[in-house]
């Protein structure tokens, strides 16, 4: 039997991302691996409801053996077998990501012939991870380019803490992954200033709408309050700007005792950072970029082609991410500054 890989929850920043790219990664290579210290650097350690969601789905799709799967736990020990197309209905139980939960299936299921339907529940606008519209406006849109298939639709919102969101993905596995160049991001085509709002007044979109107006100039025409289904109340706006190249969606979350105007300034002051720094690909995007570099580079997987995109500082979760999918795969990941704020990392 391979010898199993060993994790450390603390290395980097120590979050999540570290135990989902394991298992994607596990799943995709059939290395098993065991993980101690997990989520080690957060105020909850361990394995909360989302994450022990995305442990049993990894499992479910790859027929893997697990030891350690349950609430709290803070070591998994994880063996896969074959990965296995269908139709799967994993909910979170909570309002914790169900989109973290799909970043953890997407790629095995991607590099593996077959289609699947994937029913996803939980939280789909969460403030600690990629809202819905991230996903389906610059995460796989960006990804179709690169040879994906793969759809989502939204059925029901799920904003934090209700939750009781559902999301469908449907996917057709098996096409060469291609390498990306993003040096740049064109021409602006087109701008979105959309308020979400779920079970709560209108005027609160429209005071956000406002404000993105008087910060940016931009005109009525271009936003709107969008009312969606959900079990509770929520509200987040989407700020997304189309350029030749790639979409860039940046959210801010309303919450109880925060103006509307406020989250407003949150999201402009996202946007603006990355309308400033010049750059193609903005922070969060650049996280979810790594591992299809890593497999676009790979015969087994892709086309075998280089990658390599400009983005701001990569973070500490980037960088992280970079060090764990080395883990799993002989991928090396080079961040080169090349101007104030500005990085290329290739691959």
């Amino acid at each position: 039997m391979t010898d199993f890989i060993t994790i450390d929850g603390r290395l980097g920043e120590g979050g999540g991302q570290i135990l989902r790219s394991s298992l994607a990664l596990s799943a995709i290579t059939g290395r098993p691996f065991t993980i101690e210290h997990i989520r080690a650097k957060r105020r909850k350690p361990g394995l909360l409801r989302q994450h022990l969601t995305a442990v049993r789905a990894a499992a479910t799709i790859a027929n893997a053996e697990l030891e350690g799967d349950a609430l709290g736990s803070g070591s998994l020990r994880f063996c896969p077998g074959a990965i296995e197309h269908g139709e799967h209905r994993f909910a979170v139980g909570s309002a914790g990501s169900a989109m973290l939960v799909l970043q953890t299936v997407l790629w095995p299921l991607l590099v593996t012939p077959g289609r699947s339907t994937l029913v996803l529940e939980g939280g789909t606008h969460n403030p600690m991870a990629p809202p819905f519209e991230f996903i389906t406006r610059a995460f796989l849109p960006l990804m179709r380019r690169l040879g994906v298939v793969a759809d989502a639709r939204l059925e029901q919102a799920g904003f934090y803490p209700a939750g009781g969101g559902r999301v469908v993905v449907e996917l057709e596995g098996g096409h060469p992954i291609a390498g990306l160049s993003l040096d740049a991001r064109g021409a602006v085509l087109e701008r979105r200033a959309e308020a979400l709002i779920a079970n709560l007044p209108g005027r609160i979109g429209k005071r956000e709408l406002a404000c993105v107006r008087d910060e940016l100039g931009w005109s009525r025409d271009e936003g709107a309050v969008v009312e969606l289904r959900g079990r509770g109340p929520g509200n987040a706006l989407c700020l997304s700007v189309t350029c030749e190249a790639l979409t860039e969606v940046v959210t801010a979350f309303g919450s109880k005792g925060v103006a509307a105007e406020e989250v407003a300034r949150r999201a402009v002051a996202q946007l603006r950072a990355w309308l400033d720094a010049g750059v193609p690909v903005g922070e969060h995007l650049a996280d979810q970029l790594l591992i299809p570099m890593a497999l676009a580079a790979s015969a087994s997987w892709g086309r075998g082609e280089p990658s390599s995109f400009v983005t701001l500082e990569p973070s500490d979760h980037t960088r992280t991410n970079a060090a764990i999918i080395g883990r799993f795969v002989p991928a090396s990941f080079a961040f080169e500054a090349i101007g104030e704020g500005r990085f290329r990392v290739s691959l």
